[in-house]
């Protein structure tokens, strides 16, 4: 059984972009009206029926697309070759009238004039047929149109087939105008499409104009990376853009400023909704950012940035292996091992770190300040140069307020080992690997002094 409950129209696209596809490349844009042609559309909306004004409409937008480049058009029909007759319904009646192809709009016309409203609506169906209506082709938007008067007739799942189609990489973005739409409607069509209530043909008219500009433009777009003064002036970080519905990665580069200091344009296709992530430290994230055909759109991010570096003075080449770990305060979460003396940009907030010396340096409560340089120094290491006469089993341990803290462990297969150590009050446990009994152990205390070796000899 069909439910009727006025009008609506179901505009649907269906884009199919190749992996790779470059944000300087021209591509072809194929569109497929899927036209409902089910007996409903004979009802009447206001003065004229359903059938008229979309021929109509359709007839205007076609007349509007003559010429346009880069542009093939075709045509599927459903509901126009069976009569639905003692409530049995064909829901294989969808049918590719016009395939799609270059300068279509004449043909495409008068097939729309010549149909005429019969039987039921499988928009299931039509979608899974639609998908497969076009070619394969590495540089094509593949854009299918929607127009129905009613819901799903045929007790398939519109929903499904829309998740089947994003597996296949085919995105699915739909716009829902319905006129007298009740509740149960709305719940079912929202799974698949963003509802628009539609009160008169001039609406419907406004909404396909912008369908259509959406379908045939890639528009501009900047993303503005704030500042703590809500001024975009945060640069030169990578910026990955999604694909909001299918999470595929749609673009990957570096933001830049141009010339002029404004962030560089980017051409952006207003037919998805995206996902954008700014690699910072840590990372920006804002989902679900839709694009309007037809202008200059601006995406604005807070990203404040300032500058950490961890110096230690002296011999930085024998350090280099030392890293610092960072994390956003109070948290557990490493966010990044830093390099000593290097200096690297952190989103502007509270960070603490933990620096792996020997033993470990813990610092807490370190602020990142936007356009500024925070400098943390820890005093350079000495040496400790031990040697036994026999390799041994022992550890060296740190002597502070009366207790002894573990730092690291002797290599029971050398008898000749070095260590840098921090600054501070230390002693060596040892025991030979050859001698069995506890009483055997040997301790040295030993002081270490920046930048100074210190040796202890067994």
């Amino acid at each position: 059984m069909k439910f009727r409950y006025g009008i609506s129209i179901l505009i649907m696209f269906l884009l199919l972009l190749p992996e790779g596809k470059s944000q300087k490349e021209a591509p072809v844009t194929r569109i497929l009206f899927v036209l409902d042609a089910s007996n409903s559309m004979n009802a009447r909306w206001k003065t004229r029926s359903k059938i008229d004004v979309a021929r109509d409409l359709l007839t205007e937008t076609l007349n509007e697309l003559k010429g346009k480049p880069n542009l093939q058009l075709g045509l599927r029909v459903y509901g126009h070759q069976s009569d639905i007759r003692n409530n049995a319904q064909d829901c294989d009646d969808t049918k590719l009238e016009v395939p799609i192809g270059y300068n279509n709009e004449a043909w495409i016309e008068k097939r729309i004039k010549q149909i005429r409203c019969k039987g039921t609506t499988p928009i299931a169906r039509s979608l899974e047929k639609a998908a497969g209506d076009f070619s394969e082709c590495e540089n094509c938007r593949n854009v299918i149109i929607l127009i129905t008067d009613g819901i799903e007739a045929c007790d398939e799942d519109p929903c499904a087939v829309a998740r089947a189609l994003q597996k296949k990489k085919i995105i699915l973005k739909p716009f829902v105008i319905g006129i007298g739409i009740d509740e149960s409607m709305i719940s079912s069509l929202e799974c698949i499409g963003n509802f628009f209530d539609a009160s008169n043909e001039e609406t419907f008219a406004a909404v396909l104009d912008v369908v259509i500009t959406q379908a045939l433009n890639s528009t501009t777009a900047q993303i503005n990376l704030l500042n703590i003064n809500e001024k975009p002036l945060e640069t030169n970080v990578p910026v990955t853009i999604y694909d909001h519905r299918t999470g595929e990665i749609m673009f990957d580069f570096v933001h830049t400023l141009n010339h002029w200091g404004n962030p560089d344009t980017l051409f952006l296709d207003p037919l998805y909704t995206y996902d954008i992530t700014v690699h910072t430290l840590p990372e920006r994230i804002k989902s679900g950012v839709e694009i309007t055909a037809g202008i200059h759109n601006i995406i604005a991010i807070p990203a404040p940035q300032g500058d950490l570096i961890i110096r230690m003075n002296g011999r930085a080449y024998e350090y280099k292996h030392i890293r610092a770990i960072v994390r956003m305060k109070d948290s557990s979460r490493t966010l990044f091992a830093q390099e000593l003396n290097r200096k690297v940009r952190y989103i502007t907030g509270t960070y603490d770190l933990e620096i792996l010396t020997l033993p470990r340096t813990y610092i807490g409560n370190v602020e990142v300040e936007q356009s500024h340089t925070t400098t943390v120094e820890i005093p350079e290491p000495g040496a400790l140069i031990f040697h036994a006469p026999t390799p041994g089993y022992g550890a060296i341990l740190l002597e502070e307020n009366n207790r002894l803290t573990f730092v690291v462990q002797l290599d029971p297969n050398s008898n000749h080992q070095t260590f840098y150590l921090q600054p501070g009050r230390y002693r060596l446990v040892y025991r030979s690997k050859s001698s069995k009994e506890s009483l055997f152990s040997i301790e040295k205390k030993f002081q270490i002094t920046s930048g100074r070796s210190t040796a202890i000899e067994l």
